[in-house]
């Protein structure tokens, strides 16, 4: 007589029943492509620390865009080198900037792409922080100011998102003043509404171009040991109008991507970042790992974990695999 026990495999047999009973599908449809903006004509310049990502100029960076939109890919996040930085990064807010210029090309030549902006300062100040600087302080309430007139010029050159990723305390709703009183209503925030003092940003900091010239960032962006914590930053962002919540890092927090969906059932973004991608990259160069199949389960993870959509460097080389 044969002991009858449970026979999880059998769904697992073939290829077939794995996909009819998968729980977690991964999309094109959840990425957010980062590009990196910068002065210039015809230049584009490989990021050393991440293999396949680039500073281009505004022209490079359109055709970029028409690539993207081909592949599938809904939306892109732009971050701005200028030509010139400042203690004041007046940069960020200048009509003529870098990342307005780049937003009007877009929309022009590819305008059913979703043009997201990043709203911060730290890729235009001279000291490479992400606000004002009295001191040995970076100011909460002059540097939100500065942001929310970042935010209308971008809203301004045609931007059809605004994501605040400073940290700062009350500049959603500062930016979401300053919009809706120039007849901006409809132009939604996608806040990086837990955003973690994370030693996974190196690489990026290398493409932004905006490492500190002293000190860190870890009197706004949030201690990696709390969790609790991001609960009442996400919270405060809704209430202050953000319409989409992002935790950032990805990996390390998907503990956090899961409450933070399970507590406010709200659009929830997480970003895949430059660490994240740089490690898969060098892993894979090194031949330690497989990539594609590395870099698809770390994406199918951040779905699963609660995002509904991903901020990842990942994003082209995933869409053509899906």
């Amino acid at each position: 007589m044969v002991t009858q026990f449970t026979r999880h495999r059998r769904t697992r047999m073939s290829p077939f029943l794995r996909s009819m009973v998968r729980e977690t599908e991964l999309s094109k449809n959840d990425f957010i492509y980062p590009l990196f903006a910068c002065p210039g004509k015809n230049f584009k310049k490989e990021i050393s620390s991440m293999p396949g990502v680039y500073q281009m100029s505004v022209d490079v960076l359109v055709k970029e865009c028409v690539e993207v939109k081909n592949l599938g890919i809904p939306a892109v996040i732009l971050f701005g080198i200028p030509p010139v930085k400042d203690e004041v990064g007046s940069g960020a807010y200048d009509p003529n900037g870098i990342i307005q210029q780049t937003v009007r090309a877009i929309k022009k030549e590819v305008p059913e792409l979703v043009v997201i902006t990043d709203v911060c300062l730290c890729e235009y100040t001279s000291h490479g922080h992400c606000g004002i600087v009295k001191g040995d302080e970076i100011v909460n309430d002059a540097s939100i100011e500065l942001l929310a007139k970042e935010a209308l010029t971008h809203a301004q050159s045609g931007a059809d998102m605004i994501a605040p990723s400073d940290m700062f305390d009350g500049r959603v709703k500062a930016i979401r003043t300053i919009l809706d009183q120039n007849n901006f209503h409809n132009i939604p925030i996608m806040s990086y509404a837990a955003k973690y003092a994370s030693g996974f940003y190196g690489p990026f900091r290398e493409a932004a171009e905006s490492t500190p010239k002293f000190g860190d960032r870890r009197s706004h962006q949030m201690d990696p040991a709390n969790s609790d914590e991001a609960i009442r930053e996400v919270q405060t962002d809704i209430e202050e109008g953000a319409d989409i919540v992002m935790v950032k890092p990805a990996l390390s927090y998907l503990d956090v991507i899961r409450r933070v969906k399970d507590t406010f059932h709200m659009p929830t973004a997480a970003y895949n970042v430059s660490g994240e991608y740089s490690m898969v990259k060098a892993a894979g160069k090194l031949g330690w790992i497989d990539e594609q199949r590395v870099m698809m389960e770390i994406l199918t993870s951040i779905k699963r974990a609660g995002a509904d959509m991903i901020l990842t460097y990942h994003a082209k080389e995933a869409a053509k695999l899906l």
